[in-house]
């Protein structure tokens, strides 16, 4: 009966172990689990950023703005713009004066 006593108590403890151990290990799985989400709520939010800030470079008032500004671009007049068809075989009426050479 002693033995049995002895060897219920050493099962006791090592089940006592398992599960100190278990709750160990869930606490920190949580912990990292938390963790991770976190990042992926910063992720999130830097996304949204990075996509208005993409909206927001290529509009086409920003793309004029930064070409006149920092490359000294503008707008050729009127008389010095030439349209060029891509299409083949069009026929266009005659316009004599209008576009320059």
């Amino acid at each position: 009966m002693f033995k049995l006593n002895i060897f219920l108590t050493f099962v006791l403890v090592v089940c006592a172990l398992g599960v100190v151990t278990s709750q160990h290990k869930s606490r920190k799985f949580f912990m990292m689990l938390e963790n991770e989400r976190e990042i992926a709520q910063q992720v999130e939010v830097e996304w949204g950023r990075l996509q208005l800030e993409q909206s927001t470079l290529v509009m086409h008032g920003r793309i004029e703005q930064i070409a006149r500004e920092q490359l000294n671009m503008k707008v050729p007049d009127a008389t010095k713009v030439q349209i060029i068809s891509t299409q083949k075989h069009v026929d266009l009426p005659e316009m004599d004066g209008v576009l320059e050479p």
